[in-house]
């Protein structure tokens, strides 16, 4: 089981997979249900306390004491290379492009919670309306299943887990059948501005400053 009090992600990462799980959470009812489980589940574990120290045996007749297993399985085992960080230069013109388009950062960063109803409204539609037209510009996406939401589909064996996702009472193997109650997304293309020279990915906007 991994640990859960690993080496922290470095910035970069962390907004990268921030970005990509607020979309998630926003689209995908079932994958908001389980980050929330998983929340839960996190804040329920007791903290982590220190590592029990090994114990030795004493040596005899002079020879050197018998080091831990753990150690000599740690040394024999062959050390897998460090997964590479992900580009998140792609990323952050992305969320540069929603921020000037539909002011989603500032929306997304804005303490609403003493807003009106209507107030929320109204600036939900401006940032939708914004960050529509830089998604559409940017980006070209098709849904992944082509029937009608609520439709009965049929999923034969070998189907792609990355393409469906199966929800509610899943038991047995395919052929499974079903309701279609979400189509997904698929991007088809992405077409970025190429940045300048100096160009630093991590302004997602610049200050503005009115003389």
């Amino acid at each position: 089981m991994a640990d859960l009090h690993d080496t922290p992600l470095p910035w970069s990462t962390r907004l990268w997979f921030a970005f990509a799980c607020f979309f998630r959470v926003l689209f995908d009812p079932g994958f908001a249900a389980r980050a929330w489980q998983a929340r839960e589940a996190v804040a329920a574990l007791p903290p982590a306390g220190p590592p029990e120290p090994a114990r030795l045996e004493p040596a005899r007749d002079g020879a050197a004491p018998p080091r831990p297993a753990a150690a000599e399985a740690a040394k024999a085992a062959p050390k897998e290379p460090a997964p590479a960080a992900p580009a998140v230069s792609s990323a952050l013109q992305l969320l540069a492009l929603l921020q000037r388009e539909g002011r989603l950062v500032d929306f997304l960063e804005q303490d609403i919670a003493s807003f009106g109803d209507a107030d929320v409204g109204v600036a939900a539609r401006m940032v939708h309306e914004g960050c529509r037209k830089a998604l559409r510009g940017h980006a070209k996406l098709a849904p992944v299943r082509g029937e009608d939401e609520g439709a009965r589909v049929t999923l034969e064996a070998g189907y792609d887990p990355a393409e469906v996702k199966l929800i509610g009472n899943v038991s047995g193997s395919a052929p499974y059948r079903g309701v279609l109650r979400h189509r997904g997304w698929r991007a088809v293309d992405l077409s970025l501005p190429t940045p300048i020279a100096g160009h630093d990915a991590s302004v997602i906007a610049p200050a503005e400053v009115e003389l």
